[in-house]
C-alpha cells in the first residue's frame, strides 16, 4: 500500500475549507439540497460522471480508469442533526437548530479529497471508483433509498469502503475492527390493552399499567438469561405513554424502545423472547399485548480479509498511527446495507483532542473534531482505494 500523505497535505487547506463550509450550512435528512449541489459541482469539475437525486438527495460520482479492474464503492454521509450548536468558532452553523454534530461534514470533505487526488491519476487506474454521497444516515433511511434507486447496479461494486471520524478515540488512533463493528438498530412498538376504570376501584379493572410495569421489569431478563454470555444485545424500553387523569386507570398503555445486536440470529431471539414474555404476562393479568417490530439497519460487519489488508497497509504507510482492531459500539450505521451487498470495511479515525476541548461526544451541541483527523482519514482512505485500482503502486 502506497502513502498519499504528501498529496493530502498539499490539499489540506482545501480539505479544511470544504469541511468548514459544510459545517456552516448543515442540512438534515433528505433536505441536503445545498450540500448535494456543492458536492455535484465539485465532482463535475473533477471530470467525474455525476448522478444527482439518487435516493432523493444523494449524489454519485463515477471515476473510471483506463484499464479493467474492480469497482470500489466509497461512501460518505452528508446529513446533519436537529441540534442548536453551542460552539463559538468562526465556522459555527449559520442555521438555527441544525448542526453537524456527528462528523458527516468531515466525511464528505474527506471523500471529495479522495476523488480529487485519484481523479489526477485516472490514467494509472484499472477499474472504477463509485463515490456515494449519502443522505439521511441519522434516520437510517438514506442507504436503503439509494440502493432502491439502483446505486449498486450498473457498475456493481466489488468492495465497499468508508470511515467515521470518532470522538471516542484520540487523534492518531485508527480502528479497523475485526468482524462486527456496529450493531443493528431496530425498534418496537408494544400496546397493552386492558379494561380501564376508576382509580379507587382497581378490582373492577384489568390494569394495563401494572401489566406494563411487570413486562418492562421482566424484559431485563431477556438479555441476561436468554442470550449466550459471549453474545451482545440490548433491549431498552425508552418511551411509555398511558392515562390522562390521576384518578382513572386507562384501558391502554403504549411502550416503545430499541433492540440492538451484532448478529441477526441474536436480534431474532430477543424479539421472540420479548414477545413471549409480553404476551404471557399481559394474559396472566387479564390484558392483551400486541408487538410490532421494525427493522431499521443491519449489523455493520467488516470483512475479515479486507480488514487484515487495511490494518497491515495502514501500519506500513504511517507508523506514527496506533492501529487497533477491537473498537465496537451498540450505535448503528446504515453503511451496513452497502456492506451486505459488497464486502468491505468501515473504519474509525480518532478525532478527539482533550487538550483543546475537542472531546465532546457525538450528537452533543459542543461536538467538534481536531481537523488533523481529516488529513489522517483522507490519507488512509485514498491509500485503501488506490490499493485496489492502481496496480503495482
Amino acid at each position: 500500500m502506497r502513502s498519499y500523505r504528501n498529496e493530502v497535505e498539499a490539499l489540506r487547506e482545501q480539505l479544511v475549507a470544504w469541511r468548514r463550509d459544510f459545517h456552516q450550512h448543515p442540512e438534515v435528512a433528505f433536505e441536503e439540497v445545498r450540500t448535494s449541489q456543492k458536492v455535484a459541482e465539485i465532482l463535475t469539475e473533477l471530470g467525474l460522471e455525476v448522478q444527482y437525486g439518487v435516493g432523493k438527495t444523494g449524489v454519485v460520482g463515477i471515476l473510471e480508469g483506463t484499464g479493467n479492474g474492480p469497482t470500489i464503492l466509497v461512501r460518505a454521509d452528508m446529513d446533519a442533526l436537529p441540534i442548536q450548536e453551542e460552539n463559538n468558532v468562526p465556522y459555527k452553523s449559520q442555521i438555527a437548530n441544525r448542526m453537524h454534530a456527528c462528523g458527516h461534514d468531515g466525511h464528505t470533505a474527506i471523500a471529495l479529497s479522495v476523488a480529487k487526488i485519484l481523479a489526477g491519476r485516472r490514467d494509472q487506474m484499472s477499474g472504477a471508483i463509485k463515490f456515494v454521497f449519502q443522505p439521511a444516515e441519522e434516520i437510517a433511511a438514506g442507504a436503503k433509498a439509494m440502493i432502491d434507486d439502483g446505486v449498486m447496479e450498473g457498475l456493481k461494486p466489488d468492495v465497499s469502503l468508508g470511515l467515521h471520524l470518532w470522538n471516542d478515540m484520540p487523534v492518531g488512533r485508527v480502528a479497523v475492527t475485526r468482524g462486527p463493528a456496529m450493531a443493528s438498530s431496530d425498534s418496537f412498538h408494544l400496546w397493552i390493552e386492558g379494561r380501564g376504570g376508576h382509580g379507587a376501584s382497581p378490582h373492577q379493572t384489568y390494569d394495563p399499567i401494572l401489566a406494563a410495569a411487570q413486562i418492562i421489569t421482566a424484559a431485563q431478563s431477556v438479555v441476561s438469561r436468554n442470550l449466550p454470555p459471549l453474545d451482545a444485545g440490548v433491549l431498552s424500553c425508552t418511551m411509555i405513554r398511558a392515562g390522562d387523569a390521576f384518578n382513572v386507570i386507562p384501558s391502554e398503555v403504549e411502550i416503545r424502545g430499541t433492540i440492538r445486536s451484532y448478529k441477526n440470529e441474536i436480534r431474532d431471539l430477543i424479539v421472540t423472547r420479548f414477545e413471549a414474555l409480553a404476551t404471557g404476562i399481559a394474559q396472566a393479568m387479564g390484558c392483551t399485548a400486541r408487538l410490532e417490530f421494525f427493522e431499521k439497519t443491519p449489523p455493520l460487519v467488516n470483512d475479515l480479509a479486507i480488514g487484515e489488508q487495511l490494518r497491515h497497509g495502514f501500519g506500513q504507510i504511517d507508523n506514527s498511527l496506533e492501529i487497533v482492531d477491537d473498537v465496537r459500539t451498540m450505535g448503528a450505521e446504515d453503511m451496513g446495507f452497502f456492506l451486505e451487498r459488497a464486502p468491505g470495511v468501515y473504519f474509525f479515525v480518532g478525532s478527539a483532542n482533550a487538550n483543546r476541548g475537542l472531546d465532546y461526544p457525538h450528537h452533543h451541541p459542543r461536538f467538534d473534531v481536531d481537523e488533523e483527523a481529516l488529513v489522517i482519514g483522507a490519507s488512509l482512505l485514498t491509500a485503501a482505494v488506490a490499493d485496489y485500482v492502481i496496480p503495482g503502486q
